[in-house]
C-alpha cells in the first residue's frame, strides 16, 4: 500500500486503544468510527480495534450479552466497512455478534473496501465468557489483502501456541489480535505478561503482531491498556503504553519479511520442524496416578 506510507514495502499499522462503556453500543460505536478517523489521518493502512468494541466486556450474564449482541451485517460492521471503503483502510475489530443460528459469539472482523472479508468466532473462551457466548471452532482466518497477508485472532487465542501457529503455517505476514486484558498485579518493573506471550509468538513463528487492547474503566474491572506491534524478532515496533488510556499506536512493518522464516545461516524457524515427535503435544498421553499427598510431601521438603 504504497500511496499512503510512501514505501510500496511499508504497511503502518494501528492499534486504536479506546474507552469502552458496557452497554453504551452507540457510544462505542462513535469512539471506534472516531479512531478510524484519526489513524487513517495519521497515515494507517491497517487499524486494529479492541476486543468486544461494540458492546463493552463485563456483560452480567447472557441475556446482557444477547441484548447487545449483532449480526455481521449490523450498524457496527456496517459502519467500519462503511469507513474502510471511504478512507481506503483495512480494518480488525471484536465485536459481539449474533450468528445466522441465533448463538452469541465473541467475534472479530476483517473488512475493507470490498466488504466484510472474515469473521472470526473466538475458539478460546477466558473466565466467565463461556456462560456469555458460543465458542467457535474454525481456525483462525488467513486473509490475502491489499497490505498483505493478516490472520485475525481473539485476546486469550493467543496465548495457546499450536493456535497462533496454524495462521502462520498457512502464510500470515500480520496477526491482528482484538483483545481485552484485565488488570492483574505483577512485580515492581516487569513488563505485563501478556506483552510478553505477544512477543514470545511473534519471535517463534517470524510474523508481525498487533495486539489492541481497551482502556477505561468498567463495572469494577481495570485494564492492562497494553496494546502493542511486534516485529518478527519479537521487539516492540509500538507500545505497550505505560498506562491504562486511550492511545494510537503507530508503526511502519516491512510485512514481506515475515515470510523469511530464516535465524542466521544455518535454521529456519519452519524448516527446522519435525512435526512427526508433537504427537505428544497435540495428543497428550494421560496423566499418570498418583498420590496427591505424595507431591504435597516432596514439595515441602524442597
Amino acid at each position: 500500500m504504497s500511496d499512503r506510507t510512501g514505501d510500496a514495502t511499508e504497511t503502518v499499522v494501528a492499534c486504536a486503544q479506546i474507552a469502552l462503556s458496557v452497554g453504551d453500543v452507540e457510544g462505542n460505536r462513535r469512539a471506534a468510527l472516531a479512531a478510524i478517523e484519526r489513524a487513517a489521518a495519521a497515515g494507517a493502512d491497517v487499524i486494529v480495534l479492541p476486543e468486544l468494541a461494540n458492546s463493552g466486556y463485563v456483560m452480567r450474564d447472557a441475556a446482557e450479552a444477547a441484548g447487545y449482541a449483532e449480526p455481521v451485517d449490523g450498524p457496527t460492521v456496517t459502519g467500519w466497512h462503511e469507513a474502510a471503503r471511504r478512507l481506503g483502510v483495512i480494518v480488525v475489530g471484536g465485536f459481539a455478534e449474533r450468528d445466522a443460528d441465533g448463538a452469541v459469539r465473541n467475534s472479530a472482523v476483517l473488512v475493507d473496501a470490498s466488504g466484510v472479508r472474515a469473521c472470526y468466532r473466538k475458539a478460546h473462551l477466558w473466565g466467565r465468557e463461556g456462560e456469555l457466548f458460543v465458542p467457535g471452532d474454525a481456525l483462525p482466518p488467513v486473509v490475502r489483502t491489499d497490505a498483505g497477508r493478516i490472520g485475525v485472532l481473539v485476546c486469550y487465542d493467543v496465548e495457546f501456541p499450536e493456535w497462533v501457529r496454524t495462521a502462520t503455517l498457512r502464510g500470515a505476514d500480520l496477526l491482528c489480535a482484538p483483545v481485552n486484558w484485565p488488570y492483574a498485579p505483577r512485580p515492581a518493573g516487569e513488563r505485563p505478561a501478556e506483552d510478553v506471550r505477544v512477543q514470545a509468538n511473534a519471535a517463534v513463528n517470524r510474523v508481525f503482531v498487533a495486539a489492541c487492547d481497551r482502556a477505561g474503566p468498567e463495572r469494577g474491572t481495570s485494564w492492562v491498556g497494553g496494546s502493542i506491534i511486534v516485529d518478527p524478532d519479537g521487539f516492540p515496533l509500538a507500545g505497550p503504553p505505560a498506562e491504562d488510556a486511550e492511545h494510537l499506536l503507530l508503526a511502519r512493518c516491512r510485512l514481506p519479511e515475515a515470510r523469511d522464516k530464516r535465524i542466521g545461516a544455518h535454521n529456519d524457524v519452519f524448516a527446522d520442524r519435525r512435526p512427526e515427535l508433537y504427537g505428544p503435544v497435540l495428543e497428550p498421553p494421560p496423566l499418570p496416578a498418583s498420590n496427591p499427598s505424595e507431591h504435597t510431601t516432596e514439595r515441602t521438603e524442597r
